[in-house]
């Protein structure tokens, strides 16, 4: 399954590029991530629960950064096993192109499933991905914006633990 897409954010590439370097960032945007350990350089370890279709998996696997352009372009490769569920395998090439402190960010990804989870058939499982990746990059387009004007949440600029890691 593959799917390309591109979003807006209304921060410096910078400040994006810190974000999606940072697991406590990572752990924020993942739905379903209950840990995300680790760093760039070494490859991050993670925990995600998620529910597809009828069938409910608890993945660990690790995320490694390739093909670095530092603050242009990366790879993002992961892994995870589900136990009885299966696996789940993906990669994600992100650009970051900014113009007046404004970041596009493209990224093309392709995504794998085996056991149980490859049984649902492509509709589900495609559908279910594409849901995944876009909550993943709207939540880091919430998280670096903070929230937007006529949310429900009182006004914040970033969240303190963003400011200190793009600080």
């Amino acid at each position: 399954m593959q799917m390309s897409d591109t979003r807006t954010i209304e921060a410096d590439k910078a400040t994006v590029w810190a974000a999606l370097l940072s697991p406590e960032v990572l752990k924020e945007c993942v739905p379903g991530a209950t840990e995300v350990t680790g760093s760039a350089e070494d490859g991050f370890e993670a925990v995600v629960t998620q529910k597809v279709g009828p069938v409910k998996a608890t993945f660990r696997g690790a995320v490694t950064v390739s093909n670095v352009v530092d603050q242009t372009s990366l790879t993002l490769t992961g892994e995870g096993k589900g136990g009885a569920a299966g696996f789940a395998k993906g990669a994600a090439d992100v650009r970051l192109n900014e113009a007046d402190g404004v970041t596009t960010l493209s990224y093309d990804v392709e995504a794998k499933v085996g056991g149980k989870l490859a049984q649902l058939g492509s509709r589900i499982v495609d559908g279910f991905a594409k849901k995944m990746a876009d909550q993943f990059f709207t939540r880091l387009e919430e998280v670096i914006e903070g929230p937007k004007e006529g949310d429900d949440a009182p006004e914040v600029e970033k969240k303190s633990w963003l400011k200190r890691i793009i600080s």
